[in-house]
């Protein structure tokens, strides 16, 4: 059964989504897929296609590169959503110069508030070099900061490495 909030975290390319599809697709529920993607150019339009791929008439996919909440509170118990991905909304917010706590606040808020089963899936940014510029840093404190956050909140933390799922908190369904 997929507990209140599953939080898969991972690389670039680590195979995070892939899991964390593959959690609600075994949940039973109806999969909604939150997709927080804008398209920047071909590079994303290519990336956001392979992920589409992957999905089949089954699932239900709302676009929403901002405003989580409206979303999430119309979910109900027999669906399970899956929002791909919190960096990706990070990011939206970061080069919209929106206030970063502020946003993760109501995020937070959202999550906890929802009535169906939720799996978040992002980015691990802190592994790397101290990035060069004060952007990169902001965004890499406050990529850092909302994982934290979403760890917190969720009853089941993965980090997947190499398509490898390493439970870091609760139990795999």
């Amino acid at each position: 059964m997929l507990l209140n909030l599953s939080f898969v975290l991972g690389g670039a390319a680590s195979g995070k989504s892939l899991f964390a599809e593959n959690l609600l697709l075994n949940s039973g529920l109806k999969p909604h897929y939150i997709a927080t993607s804008r398209i920047w150019d071909d590079e994303t339009k290519s990336r956001v296609e392979v992920h589409k791929s992957r999905r089949n008439d089954a699932w239900t996919t709302i676009e929403a590169p901002f405003d989580l909440a409206p979303a999430l509170a119309t979910a109900t118990a027999d669906q399970a959503i899956l929002i791909d991905c919190a960096t990706m909304w990070l990011t939206n917010h970061l080069l919209e110069e929106h206030d970063l706590s502020a946003q993760s606040g109501l995020l937070i808020d959202a999550l906890k508030s929802c009535k169906a089963p939720i799996v978040i899936v992002s980015n691990e940014v802190g592994q790397g070099i101290v990035p060069d510029n004060a952007l990169s840093r902001q965004f890499r404190e406050a990529q850092g900061r909302l994982n934290i956050a979403l760890a917190a909140q969720s009853d089941l933390a993965v980090q997947v490495v190499a398509g490898l799922p390493i439970v870091l908190k609760g139990m795999l369904p």
